[in-house]
């Protein structure tokens, strides 16, 4: 048997290394300014970033069509797959998982959909563990097995610049989003279950960027470590020199997708790392 995994564009998984491990990604949809975007194919992260602050009207996210995955699906087992392991993105925050859901019934082949419970590589190290157990050629249960347990591992905390952006999408009162804005208080957030968690207010960024630090230093041992920025490349790259693990001294450096970075706003910064 020959397992194919597949991902969203939410995952954040670098084009090379989506290569090297043979992942397919379907890109999700993104509406600027009365235009669509493909992510990751139409719009280039630095333009989008550079002109989100000056943009009116929050852009709006769509999950693909479960007509696109059908499209995707059938491709793989034209290619001679005999199985797909497609997961995505929070089934809480995102329709991707059921357009998904939708498009593996109209297969008689074996197709696991299954819900991450997270965004960008919170999910992308799912896929990434995932494929990697596949190169190995274990058993398909072996690897469900395998992505459960980094799902079960996974930790995401991101430090936003600013309440403007996750108010706007609905994720704080807007008494909260004012003050934050009047104090200058820095969100810290936490990605769990589906669900975006309040961790706590820093009154600086750098004291915010500490917490994360200290945050990444309590996990102990690590298997996988990302640093994930939206347009704040120097940011990232200091934070990894100070931060970084010794058992992970080139943790992945990915600047989030779009449709991420429509809800979080310009200059955040945050990690997903996986527990060894």
């Amino acid at each position: 048997m020959s397992t194919a995994i597949v991902t969203d564009s939410t995952s954040d998984i670098p084009a090379d290394l989506r290569e090297e491990l043979s992942i397919f990604q379907i890109p999700v949809d993104l509406t600027l300014e009365d235009k669509t975007y493909q992510d990751g194919f139409d719009l280039s992260r630095n333009d989008f970033y550079t002109r989100l602050p000056t943009l009116k009207k929050l852009p709006t996210t769509a999950a693909p069509s479960s007509g696109r995955f059908q499209r995707l699906y059938k491709q793989i087992f034209d290619e001679g797959y005999t199985d797909i392991i497609s997961i995505h993105a929070a089934s809480a925050l995102s329709g991707i998982y059921n357009a998904a859901r939708l498009a593996s019934q109209e297969f008689n082949q074996i197709i696991n959909v299954l819900d991450s419970e997270q965004l960008s590589l919170g999910l992308g190290f799912q896929a990434i563990h995932a494929a990697k157990m596949v190169q190995q050629k274990l058993p398909l249960t072996e690897v469900l097995d395998a992505i459960q347990s980094v799902k079960n591992r996974v930790i995401v905390f991101a430090l936003l610049d600013t309440f403007e952006y996750i108010h706007r999408s609905g994720r704080v009162s807007w008494s909260k989003a004012r003050l934050g804005s009047l104090l200058n208080i820095k969100p810290i957030v936490e990605l769990k279950n589906g669900q975006v968690l309040n961790r706590g207010l820093a009154r600086s960024r750098s004291k915010g960027i500490q917490f994360l630090g200290d945050s990444i230093r309590k996990l102990g041992t690590l298997e996988y470590l990302s640093v994930m920025h939206t347009n704040a490349l120097k940011t990232g790259k200091r934070f990894i020199e100070e931060f970084s693990p010794p058992e992970i001294p080139e943790p992945l450096l990915v600047n989030v997708t779009t449709i991420i970075g429509t809800h979080v706003g310009p200059n955040g910064i945050g990690f997903a790392a996986v527990v060894k």
